[in-house]
């Protein structure tokens, strides 16, 4: 693909209601090969578990026939010996397939799970502004467990059934030809009650993934917006919002219960319903005054015929699975297969060690296409220069270091770094030296040294220790409990707004970039705090070229140049001082600035 293609966008909703895809068997089967020897291993016990159990009734014929019928004690004690070994055997057997089926399942789970995880990271940030965060989740947990009974039960467990069916049938065939009619008699109906069935099951699994998928999202949802929920007292109108999704999902499996109900029945009712007639055809042949088989081979096909129709209840609950698993692979499998809107292009180089120049030629740019939120924009800033963005809200101001950072790429025009398109060069080369704090910076599960040393995992204690004297705020992460060790929570749960773009500073002053972003970066710094910081974000920026996005106008007045936007066009530049002796929409900006402080 190339740099600046766009792929087509992940749409959850795409769905199929064709049954079984063999094309998503056969790839999700390409996940055994590196387990070649447990999936071999595996189809042997297999063959072998489909001949054990109508062996089994083909010895309890024979000891009925033979030793029984001959009055032998002898040979009843022999029969019934390799008989139990028999059964020893196939309880082995039935062990050892269970332990490696599940083993071979974790294992194709666990490298599914992997893919899908690092696929994600390759996605852009348009994927995921199109893409609920429960809808992810729900691949990687729900539809993998689908997948994971798939392998682990219905693939191998199938298999035994179909190839009991196989043998039994073989062995009836051999016995007793006109029995044997009979159950042949019962196959066209099976296949019209599962081609009937088939298609209503299918659709009810995928209905149900998808019911899921919404709970799953409309729940995460909620968790994050937890403290809206309960700021403006929405619980119980959440509440009926997500009853509705549940209750949607409570019909779809209703509705799989209510098929699966007459599907079953129905198959248990034809293997019922050939008992009764190989009674009729058995017990003529029987009581015949020149019988045509012995009372030992009717009983051997007694044995056989149930085990011959057992698997038939078996196979139509492994059926339902399948299907669930089905579902849950075409979706995985949609999701590995959503190409991100852009990649580096195959001949994009490794951006060299840069000074900072920054320069935007007629860049616009679009999230949604014919919908332009940046318009034919011109600006350089050059190395050491510090950018301030202003305006109001949704003027742009976001998407100019969004483009900047790589995180999208421009729909025309371009964006320069030191001369070099960033279209043209490696993603992880530039963003190696760029640094961003964002107003909802995020914190990673661990210590707060963990989470500082996030752009540099190699720097010592003593370099962190540097990093936040720099920033005069030692002290403040100190009164943590626990000091730099402290454990943050999910999202940075058990810390102060404030303290949390303390750690986010830190993180970019330890990673010493050479183009610094700050976006609202301090909107959640009280007032004392800030003042501070900003004595130590002078430092920050020297030698740097610096970005910053702020509403709270006092965090610019010392910016090299100000960007004044306003619908996705520059409308003003200059210094603080200079905008404001123009009169212009920057001074409109600031006089409401100092009128809402004073208020």
């Amino acid at each position: 693909m190339s740099g600046i293609a766009k792929a087509s966008a992940f749409d959850p909703e795409i769905r199929t209601d064709k049954p079984l895809d063999f094309a998503l068997i056969k790839r999700l089967f390409a996940y055994t090969r590196p387990y070649t020897r447990t999936r071999n291993w595996l189809i042997v016990i297999v063959l072998v578990r489909s001949v054990q159990l109508p062996m089994l009734a083909a010895v309890i014929g024979a000891i009925i026939d033979g030793p029984i019928a001959d009055r032998s004690v002898r040979g009843v004690i022999w029969g019934a010996a390799i008989f139990l070994m028999l059964a020893v055997f196939t309880q082995v057997t039935f062990i050892a397939r269970s332990l490696m089926a599940l083993r071979l399942g974790e294992w194709v789970v666990r490298d599914l799970r992997m893919d899908l995880f690092r696929h994600l990271q390759t996605l852009t940030m348009g994927f995921f502004h199109r893409t609920k965060a429960g809808r992810i989740i729900s691949r990687i947990t729900s539809d993998v467990d689908a997948v994971r009974i798939g392998v682990q039960d219905v693939l191998f467990v199938s298999l035994v059934q179909i190839g009991q069916m196989l043998v039994c049938a073989a062995l009836m065939l051999y016995y007793n030809w006109l029995l044997f009619l009979a159950v042949l008699a019962l196959v066209p109906v099976l296949y019209v009650i599962n081609h009937h069935f088939r298609k209503r099951l299918s659709r009810s699994h995928r209905d149900i993934q998808e019911s899921f998928s919404r709970v799953t999202s409309s729940l995460a949802e909620s968790v994050q917006g937890i403290r809206v929920t309960q700021g403006f007292v929405r619980q119980d109108i959440n509440a009926g919002l997500f009853y509705d999704l549940v209750a949607d999902h409570s019909r779809y499996n209703i509705g799989l219960a209510r098929v699966s109900g007459v599907f079953v029945p129905l198959l248990e009712f034809n293997s019922q319903a050939f008992i009764a007639a190989m009674l009729l055809i058995g017990g003529w042949q029987v009581l015949r005054p020149d019988p045509m088989v012995e009372l030992g081979q009717i009983i051997q096909f007694f044995f056989l015929a149930n085990l011959f129709f057992s698997p038939i209840a078996i196979l139509g609950n492994q059926y339902n699975a399948s299907l669930s698993a089905m579902a849950g692979a075409e979706r995985i499998f949609r999701m590995l297969d959503t190409r991100p809107d852009w990649t580096d292009p195959p001949d994009a180089i490794a951006l060299p060690p840069i000074e900072g120049r920054v320069e935007f030629r007629g860049v616009t740019f679009a999230y949604e296409p014919g919908r332009p939120v940046l318009h034919d924009l011109d600006f350089v800033a050059r190395p050491g220069d510090t950018i301030a963005l202003v305006g109001h809200t949704g003027c742009g101001k976001s998407t100019i270091i969004n483009l900047i950072s790589k995180f999208y790429l421009c729909d025309e025009g371009e964006v320069l770094i030191d001369g070099y398109d960033v279209k043209k060069v490696t993603s992880d080369s530039l963003h190696h030296q760029m640094g961003v704090v964002l107003q909802n910076n995020f914190l990673f599960t661990g210590t707060v040294m963990e989470n500082i040393r996030v752009g540099r995992p190699g720097a010592s204690d003593q370099q962190v220790h540097d990093a936040l004297n720099k920033l005069d705020c030692m002290d403040l992460l100190e009164a943590l409990p626990d000091g730099l060790q402290t454990v943050v929570g999910e999202r940075g749960s058990g810390i102060s707004l404030g303290q949390r773009q303390l750690i986010c500073f830190a993180r970019s002053m330890l990673a010493d970039p050479r183009i610094l972003i700050l976006d609202e970066a301090t909107s959640s710094v009280d007032t004392m705090t800030e003042v501070r910081i900003q004595k130590a974000l002078d430092k920050l920026f020297e030698g740097r070229t610096s970005f910053v996005v702020a509403h709270r106008l006092s965090t610019v007045r010392h910016a090299t140049r100000v960007l004044v936007l306003e619908e996705g066009r520059i409308i003003e530049r200059g210094t603080h001082e200079q905008l404001l002796l123009s009169g212009g929409a920057y001074a409109d900006l600031y006089r409401q600035f100092i009128r809402a402080t004073e208020a």
